[in-house]
C-alpha cells in the first residue's frame, strides 16, 4: 500500500517513523504544556520549540491530506436534489 502524501511528508519532516495525527497532536500538547509551565533552560526551551514546530508541520500535513480526501469525495458525489424544490 502506498503512503499518502501526508504520511510521506510527516516521515521526512520528523526524520523518524511516521507519526499519526493523534500521536503528533498529543506530543504537541505536551510540548506546549512544558513550555507554558516554564522552569526549563533556554536550550531546553529552544529544543522544545523546534520539536513543536516539527509536530505542528506533521499535523498540518495530515489535516491537508484529510481536506484533500474530503474535497475529492465531495466532488465525486452526484448532486442531490432537494425534494422541497
Amino acid at each position: 500500500m502506498a503512503k499518502t502524501d501526508a504520511a510521506a511528508a510527516a516521515e521526512s519532516d520528523a526524520g523518524e517513523s511516521v507519526l499519526g495525527y493523534e500521536q503528533a497532536r498529543d506530543e504537541l500538547i505536551e510540548v506546549v504544556r512544558r513550555l507554558e509551565a516554564g522552569g526549563t533552560t533556554l536550550e531546553e526551551s529552544l529544543a522544545l520549540w523546534e520539536r513543536g514546530e516539527e509536530l505542528s508541520q506533521v499535523c498540518r500535513h495530515w489535516l491537508e491530506g484529510a481536506r484533500a480526501r474530503l474535497d475529492a469525495a465531495l466532488a465525486a458525489e452526484p448532486p442531490t436534489t432537494n425534494p422541497q424544490d
